[in-house]
């Protein structure tokens, strides 16, 4: 495994890591046209190159011999759905699911803190599914606690998050 900022070579490799892990985790009884065209114009290419042209948020990958495994992306300046947290949010955090248990979202999770205590914040703050126990259950395991709920809207439709907080100054 190496972490490592991601280069604009990898916006393929992104975008369809992010479409096995969304459909993987959120699509269970199959995909109808709904969800499908969502997939298809939120995971491009074409975002990924722009949001690593910008250089506005961290997006950091983890690879191995065969390509990339995992990946983190944080944004400064969020209003968090909650009050009282910080404006530093992991937008997206995805490991492969083959790749789960070795360790990569432990590394690319230290790389995060490490950047939110760089920034001179004490918190960071996430969303994931309501339903994604799993997820869930690793975020709680490394120190996240629930702080509120959100919702994650597709068109017209509201599906239930979790509002996840981790104070990084009890992770020194």
């Amino acid at each position: 495994m190496r972490i490592r900022p991601a280069a604009k070579t990898d916006a393929a490799a992104l975008a369809a890591l992010s479409i096995e892990v969304w459909v993987g985790t959120y699509l269970r009884r199959g995909v109808n046209s709904f969800f499908g065209e969502f997939v298809l114009s939120e995971f491009t290419q074409g975002k990924f190159e722009a949001i690593i042209d910008a250089g506005h948020d961290l997006l950091v990958v983890s690879d191995n011999q065969d390509g990339i495994d995992g990946f983190i992306r944080l944004a400064d300046g969020r209003d968090a759905p909650v009050d009282g947290l910080s404006d530093l949010e992991i937008v997206t955090f995805y490991v492969q699911p083959s790749h789960h248990g070795k360790g990569i979202g432990s590394a690319l999770l230290d790389v995060a803190t490490d950047y939110c205590r760089g920034k001179g914040r004490n918190s960071i703050w996430l969303t994931t599914n309501s339903e994604n126990k799993p997820a869930i259950d690793f975020y709680i395991a490394k120190g996240f606690k629930q702080v509120g709920t959100t919702d994650f809207r597709i068109a017209d439709q509201c599906y239930p998050n979790h509002v996840l907080s981790l104070d990084v100054t009890a992770q020194v």
